[in-house]
């Protein structure tokens, strides 16, 4: 119990937690939530504060903060920021998560030999003080931490794990969140995010964590326990970019925007040394603020098309040949150029799954030497055109992930590296090459200009590329259906959904009857008639609802970022069946339509 309160400020703060609760302004769980943080010692120098709230009456804010345990999943720990509260991010939960991992990680090197940490940070608001707060707990563990002391992506934090050869890495990032948020990302020794059996080991120790130790952050700096290398590191990391480069034309105008995070020290210096001259940074963007005040209600996240309209304005206004952006930690790549190489052409953004089909082919038909045993690798609910491309190029894919790229990083350590070629996910997230194991902006802009300078050069645009791409394997689209379901009624509202889509799915879906239902909770395939079939692949809350014409589908599952439920609608026509390709993406563009119109009318009944 912290010195400035008394025993009978504590009891009277709990008597009118304990009203509250009687008078429905606070649930039960917020309620022993704060009575743990006004009674336990661990966290004594936050009773204060929980008082003050009491004592005015902040129910909401309290409720909020207290409802449940934020939870440290197998990344990190995520979520909106408050100084105070179990269910936010704060000096506490980032600490206990810090020290979590300090624990386990030296409970696995018992043997000896030196303990390392990297930590980085992204332009966000607190991310420079908790990424301070994390080096002194680790240094106070006994690690020597390796610093970026700059806004640096999270690609080279999973570099700089592996680079200098750590223990672990810390990154603070809450990736395209709104301002409100802020987090960490745990890596292990290989440069990925955690995975079994550690990630639960780890989730053990944070939430188990008692005392927090921590050293000041200037004083290991000064005698050589917190070791910055920033400039070293950077150049290292740029030039692993770099090795991926193919070979072709440079000849293109690129407008770059960082949506006000980190990514200008990556994309910029790789683009430059890539040959590409012409690259304009979109100046509305380029300051690094965590309140990301120049892009659409402040969320700087490539997959949303509006974050590209005002760079779109600009591109026409000097003629751009593409423009390329970044989320603000620089692990997300989005893309946008002209329909045709027509001048008065219109613009339109690219899709996650248009990116990364491009970029497969792309990639491809510059290798030479492939074999069966080179290799892709994307998760369930990415594209299967990615392995369709592969298969025309003779390479393999390996499909069957759930959604997240630490499953992509784990698997080019499981298979072996030497012959991974792209790795890629939906959400807009690439990697080519074995200097990370996480996905990688910098790397995706270098290639998507190589590509983009390739079409040009035979008079194509990228968008007349990807309709290339469509008459030979396919025309293929996807969409996502984001619902957000917050607090404590949010999450039983999840659960409902997920449980009602498993157990009494619609009879059809846009006309097209639903024929099965894959359910990864259980490894179960249900077929409509009611027979049950084991279902190959990973374990976890993921479903998907095959539909009747093959290659349509909808994937359902809870984020594991955000309160948020997130339907993903696949449709399919073959490339035997395109007759008219501009009235076929016409037709598909109202089938995802009616997807989400009816998904969003089962999500309400619920």
């Amino acid at each position: 119990m912290a010195d400035s309160l008394g025993t009978t400020d504590v009891a009277a703060a709990l008597d009118k937690v304990q009203a509250a609760v009687q008078q429905g302004l606070l649930t039960a769980s917020a309620a022993e939530n704060i009575r743990a943080w006004l009674t336990e010692t661990r966290y004594a120098e936050y009773a204060p504060q929980v008082v003050e709230h009491v004592d005015q009456a902040k129910w909401k804010p309290l409720d909020d903060a207290f409802w449940t345990v934020i939870p440290f999943g197998t990344g990190g720990r995520r979520g909106r920021m408050y100084p105070i509260g179990s269910n936010a991010i704060n000096d506490r939960t980032i600490g206990e998560s810090a020290q979590g991992l300090a624990d386990y990680v030296k409970e696995q090197h018992s043997g000896g030999g030196e303990l390392s940490c990297a930590i980085a940070y992204d332009t966000r608001i607190n991310s420079r003080h908790f990424a301070e707060l994390c080096a002194g707990i680790m240094v106070a563990a006994g690690f020597r931490v390796y610093f970026l002391d700059d806004y640096r992506s999270t690609p080279e934090l999973s570099f700089l794990v592996r680079y200098k050869q750590c223990s672990c890495g810390i990154m603070v990032t809450a990736s395209h969140n709104p301002p409100s948020d802020n987090a960490v990302k745990v890596y292990w020794s290989t440069g990925g995010q955690i995975l079994p059996p550690h990630d639960q080991a780890i989730i053990e120790r944070v939430m188990n964590v008692q005392e927090i130790h921590r050293e000041d952050f200037q004083t290991a700096v000064a005698d050589g326990r917190v070791v910055i290398c920033t400039g070293e590191s950077n150049a290292a990391f740029v030039q692993a970019v770099l090795s991926q480069r193919q070979p072709g034309p440079r000849d293109l105008k690129v407008i770059y925007s960082p949506l006000h995070g980190v990514g200008a020290s990556a994309v910029c210096p790789v683009l430059q040394a890539d040959g590409f001259t012409d690259v304009e940074v979109f100046e509305p963007h380029r300051e690094p603020n965590g309140q990301f005040p120049n892009v659409p209600g402040h969320v700087s996240n490539p997959e949303n098309p509006k974050v590209f309209e005002a760079i779109i304005q600009r591109a026409k206004q000097i003629g751009a040949d593409l423009i390329l952006a970044t989320d603000p930690d620089a692990d997300r790549m989005g893309a946008a150029a002209p329909l045709t190489l027509n001048p008065d052409a219109g613009w339109a953004t690219f899709t996650g799954n248009q990116l990364g089909s491009l970029l497969v082919d792309f990639v491809l038909e510059n290798m030479s030497g492939l074999t069966p045993d080179h290799y892709l690798v994307k998760t369930l609910v990415t594209s299967e055109m990615i392995r369709r491309i592969g298969e025309s190029y003779g390479v393999r894919t390996y499909g069957d992930l759930l959604v997240g790229f630490k499953w992509i990083g784990g698997t080019m350590d499981e298979v072996g590296p030497d012959r991974f070629v792209l790795g890629l996910e939906e959400s807009h997230g690439y990697l080519m090459g074995k200097h990370v194991r996480d996905k990688d902006a910098a790397v995706a802009c270098m290639l998507m200009a190589e590509l983009a300078a390739a079409a040009k050069a035979v008079g194509k645009s990228v968008h007349e590329k990807l309709d290339d791409l469509y008459w030979q394997h396919g025309y293929h689209a996807e969409a996502q259906v984001n619902l957000f379901m917050e607090g404590s009624e949010g999450m039983a509202r999840i659960k409902a959904l997920m449980q009602s889509v498993r157990e009494k799915p619609p009879a059809s879906l846009a006309g097209m009857d639903v024929v099965a239902v894959r359910d990864y909770g259980n490894g179960h395939r249900r077929l409509t008639g009611g027979a049950v079939e084991p279902l190959e692949g990973p374990t976890g809350d993921l479903v998907m609802l095959d539909l009747a014409q093959p290659g349509n589908y909808v994937a359902v599952r809870p984020s594991g970022t955000e309160p948020k439920v997130k339907f993903y609608t696949f449709a399919f026509v073959p490339a035997e069946q395109l007759a008219d390709l501009d009235q076929t993406k016409i037709d598909i563009h109202q089938r995802l339509e009616q997807l989400e119109t009816e998904l969003r009318s089962l999500a309400d009944q619920v």
